[in-house]
């Protein structure tokens, strides 16, 4: 499991440009799986996503995809951990 931290590297009205291409990009990786959990951060300064991927390499290559990215709007940190304890039900989304 990964947590993706996005911190924005351009001004809101560059992100707000990319945004409806940012969305299609999350929708597609909701329906392929890859993504359980994605949201901006308060004060917004960036998003997360809660990504499931097979390794680190795999999660790069998502990013890669993404119009933030590709248009430097936003920075990607990746974060890989392994859960250990989870709410009842969320095991479906490991």
């Amino acid at each position: 499991m990964y947590i993706l931290l996005l911190t924005y590297q351009k001004p809101l009205e560059e992100v707000d440009k990319h945004l409806d291409a940012h969305k299609v990009y999350l929708e597609k990786n909701y329906k392929a799986g890859n993504f359980v959990a994605s949201g901006r951060r308060n004060p917004r300064i960036g998003g997360i996503i809660l990504c499931r991927a097979i390794g680190k390499e795999e999660v790069e290559n998502l990013i890669k995809e993404d119009p933030f990215y590709a248009y430097e709007v936003a920075k990607y940190e990746i974060l890989e951990f392994e859960p250990s304890k989870l709410a009842e039900g969320f095991e479906k989304f490991l």
